[in-house]
């Protein structure tokens, strides 16, 4: 078994090459719904492209992963509709913000609805695409001459896109604040189009989808650390898409650990990430990759709005037939869990005591490993809990 999230997950993702997806030849007409793709290999010179669906009109659904978990989409049915989309792509320098190519994108990922695009390609698409960190998508090829019309920005995206004085942090946090879409932020922010105008630059997607979950993330736990603390220990639970997410919290000022449990995802493996914050932060970036961010979010998200503050603690367990659609889908499913009804305990233990009655592994394969409750262990006596 591979040492490290990165590598067991490169592992996971080249399993799923048994799917199959779209066939399309040299030339695409159609729409994109709206949505680009920023790639990091090469940087700084990446390739970048708009992400094309043969279909026309409202394409909306293929790329608003927010709409997914409400409307009861499963794995299988989003990877077949992403799967339709195909990654159109051209060689660009990130700091070549005023080509003509580069302002199409940034016109598709402003864009308020569907944008109408014709495409013709070096050669025919070809491939497919998973990564835990985005969602996939079909096959690509290289762009020989590309196009869009009908397009309209989104308001607020223009206001933000016009205000060149305003950070890029500042952007992102406003357009938050807006009810901006995260899914619509990150695209913005990804193709360069807030910040100082000096600084504006093209961000792989990647990178932008974590960026926007840190920012908006610190920027609602500043606000929390301020708040009362919860009175009680709190269980939030949700099942979706061969997931289960439990999350604790504590009666104590912010920290945070994450836990995620892969259970026989690719056959008799049992392995599990773990990584925390104390009160303070962190500084150095989280091997668990975005994941840890975007459910740090999510937490975060739910806090500022009840106007507390608490210590969080997440189980996930993946399980068979799991599928890697992105960090979306844990932002996302941390995100249903927190719009529970919680299960209230008057003690850690007894907290735990419920959680373990969930989980599939058993709840020592996790508190075994976690820092914040060997803390907590020495004034719970968690150990007669084991």
């Amino acid at each position: 078994m591979p040492v490290g999230k990165a590598a067991y997950l490169y592992k996971l993702t080249s399993k799923t090459q048994n799917f199959k997806s779209i066939n399309i030849g040299e030339k695409l007409d159609g729409s994109t719904p709206p949505s680009v793709f920023i790639g990091k290999f090469g940087y700084p010179k990446v390739f970048a492209g708009p992400m094309l669906s043969q279909q026309h009109g409202d394409t909306s659904v293929l790329d608003t992963p927010e709409s997914w978990i409400p409307e009861g989409k499963f794995s299988k049915e989003i990877v077949d509709f992403r799967l339709q989309l195909v990654r159109g792509k051209s060689l660009v320098g990130i700091k070549d913000i005023n080509n003509k190519f580069v302002g199409q994108l940034q016109d598709i990922a402003l864009a308020k609805t569907s944008t109408e695009a014709e495409a013709e390609f070096k050669h025919k698409p070809r491939g497919i695409t998973f990564n835990e960190e985005h969602q996939p998508f079909g096959p690509s090829a290289q762009l020989k001459s590309f196009d869009i019309s009908n397009v309209k920005w989104e308001p607020q995206l223009e206001k933000v896109y016009h205000d060149t004085d305003l950070l890029s942090a500042n952007a992102v946090v406003k357009l938050y604040n807006k009810d901006t879409l995260f899914s619509q932020i990150q695209k913005a922010f990804s193709v360069g189009t807030m910040g100082l105008e000096k600084n504006r630059k093209l961000v792989p997607t990647r990178w932008s989808i974590t960026a926007v979950d840190d920012i908006l993330g610190k920027n609602l736990l500043a606000e929390v650390k301020l708040n009362p603390l919860i009175e009680t220990y709190q269980v939030y639970e949700f099942k979706s898409m061969e997931n289960y997410f439990a999350i604790l919290l504590m009666p104590t000022p912010w920290q945070y650990e994450n836990f995620e449990a892969f259970i026989h995802v690719m056959g008799n493996e049992i392995v599990i990430f773990n990584d925390w914050e104390p009160y303070t932060g962190r500084k150095k970036y989280s091997e668990q990759g975005g994941c840890y961010y975007s459910a740090r979010f999510a937490v975060a998200e739910h806090l500022n709005k009840i106007k507390r503050q608490a210590g969080a603690i997440i189980f996930r367990e993946a399980y068979p037939r799991y599928i890697p659609l992105g960090v979306w889908n844990v932002r996302e499913n941390v995100r249903a869990a927190m719009q529970q009804q919680p299960k209230d305990f008057h003690t850690l233990k007894d907290s735990l005591n419920y959680i373990k009655t969930r989980l599939a592994l058993p709840i020592e394969r996790f508190t075994n490993e976690s820092v914040l409750l060997k803390t907590a262990s020495q004034q719970t006596r968690l150990i007669s809990f084991a």
